[in-house]
């Protein structure tokens, strides 16, 4: 369990000992407020994080304290973003990492990928996968399961078949052309992106090179449903703040738009081009 989790978990625990002290079992608390029973059961069970308009509904409904009040609402505010460092995440193993990603992405309705220097992970190749976990094992010392961990980030591509998903993936044409593994690697990564276009729920894109951004594009990121992750050289960053996730949400639309992007035919012909360069380099 992470801190973030181990967090959140001993707030839920905080908000169910104040609703048992007013003697409301789940189902009378979230009549008293207008929610669904199971609502109130993930916030207390810490599988979802309240949100401040919820934390607010509670305090009005069991009429706390403003000093405890105060207190739950700095509490709330510490949960905002989880910051690990990639020697913290990877002490449990690649295999493990992916599995946690593999249950995120299962119950999530939107997945949007942006990424600069990377394929993402929902598209690579097992080969690209493994000079990915290579490189992040070399430079961190750790997280030396590199073979179940590529095996768990090819099981996590099933997502992308799942129907009722709304899947998004973009990169930087200087992913294609700063390639993280030898050159036949690369180019059985560009023909699996060439196979991608086209799959129902998928959309796929590439930031034409030489192409004005509309705001400086430092770091890929995801964003998950309600969560924006991004990952950083030393330390993975997730932000639950929704004025920050909305800020993602629109940066990422302004990326997608027709005079920065590539999709369908002028997408496939980009990677085409990038094939010809890696075949004839190789």
């Amino acid at each position: 369990m992470t801190n973030f989790e181990q967090q959140r978990a001993k707030l839920g625990d905080w908000l169910r000992q104040l609703r048992e002290d007013a003697d409301l079992n789940g189902k009378a608390f979230a009549k008293l407020v207008g929610w669904n029973a199971p609502k109130v059961s993930k916030i207390e069970n810490g599988r979802q994080t309240a949100s401040a308009e919820d934390l607010e509904t509670w305090i009005a409904a069991l009429q706390v304290p403003a000093t405890v009040a105060d207190q739950l609402r700095a509490a709330l505010a510490g949960l905002t973003e989880e910051y690990i460092s990639w020697k913290e995440r990877l002490r449990v193993g690649h295999h493990a990492v992916q599995e946690q990603a593999i249950t995120r992405e299962a119950n999530a309705r939107l997945i949007r990928a942006v990424d600069v220097g990377l394929i993402p992970g929902l598209v690579q190749t097992a080969d690209y996968a493994r000079h990915v976990l290579l490189a992040i094992s070399n430079l961190h010392g750790a997280g030396r399961d590199i073979t179940e961990g590529v095996r768990a980030r090819m099981r996590r591509q099933q997502v992308l078949y799942e129907p009722g998903k709304t899947i998004e993936i973009l990169i930087s044409y200087s992913a294609l052309i700063h390639p993280i593994c030898p050159t036949d690697v690369m180019a059985g990564q560009v023909h699996r992106l060439i196979a991608t276009i086209g799959i129902p729920n998928i959309r796929f894109g590439v930031i034409r090179p030489h192409t004005e951004l509309p705001y400086p594009l430092t770091h890929g990121y995801w964003i998950v449903d309600n969560l924006v992750m991004i990952e950083q050289v030393h330390a993975e960053l997730v932000l639950y703040d929704p004025d920050q996730v909305t800020k993602y949400t629109r940066l990422t639309d302004m990326l997608w738009s027709p005079a920065v992007t590539a999709e369908g035919d002028e997408a496939r012909a980009l990677l085409l081009r990038v094939l010809d360069r890696v075949t004839t380099t190789s």
